[in-house]
């Protein structure tokens, strides 16, 4: 078995994170923790198996290869990551209503 690769959140990622937890927390502060919870790991668990979501439909618009992974029930939150240098580096997370992420 592969050791887990290190996993970067980027700074524009992590905004992203904060904006999205804090308009939910100041709606429902329970449903604004559970979600970061849980939207955080799984980013973390990106680390183990990378490959094993699908490169993004955006991802034509980048220089590298960009991957997705969906989060949420009822609408879904898009984490995008590539693998840079041996590691994860997440890069976006986008509200599943918005259209797609442009470079």
């Amino acid at each position: 078995m592969k050791p887990a690769r290190a996993v970067i959140v980027t700074p524009q990622a992590a905004g992203d994170l904060t904006e999205a937890w804090a308009w939910l927390r100041e709606r429902n502060p329970r449903a604004g923790d559970e979600w970061l919870a849980g939207i955080r790991q799984v980013i973390m668990a990106l680390g183990s198996f990378p490959e094993a979501h699908p490169v993004a439909p955006e991802s034509g618009a980048f220089d590298l290869e960009i991957r997705r992974v969906l989060y949420g029930r009822s609408t879904r939150w898009r984490i995008y990551y590539a693998l840079i240098d041996g590691a994860v580096h997440v890069l976006h997370v986008r509200h599943g209503r918005r259209g797609d992420w442009r470079p």
